[in-house]
């Protein structure tokens, strides 16, 4: 009796891997050994990096909001602590856009903290 080894789904597997190969470089893109082997890395960056993605937009809003408390005379850490003592409920996100697209709105804020 011959071996069954179910190649059509066996091929399908492989394709359907191929498929988010596509668009790399040299034998990433057409090689099943190097490619499987990559998309399963770039899979591990993919996972990883949307934590780092939020880590860094923090970062960003933080600097944000330490530039525009800096022209008004406070640091960011003492402009942070006055706005959650005075219960100003805005996050970072939204204060780092005050301070950055809308100046007098941001400035409105740091004379209510003072």
């Amino acid at each position: 009796m011959p071996r069954s080894v179910n190649a059509v789904a066996s091929r399908a597997r492989r394709k359907r891997m191929m498929k988010f190969a596509k668009g790399y470089f040299g034998r990433k893109k057409n090689v099943w050994t190097v490619a499987k082997n990559q998309i399963e890395k770039s899979w591990l960056y993919a996972y990883r990096d949307r934590k780092q993605r939020k880590r860094q937009f923090r970062r960003l809003w933080i600097q944000r909001i330490n530039a525009g408390a800096r022209q008004y005379g406070l640091s960011y850490s003492a402009f942070m602590g006055k706005v959650h003592a005075n219960d100003i409920d805005l996050n970072r996100k939204v204060l780092a856009d005050l301070a950055m697209n809308h100046p007098e709105a941001f400035k409105a804020v740091v004379d209510a903290v003072k």
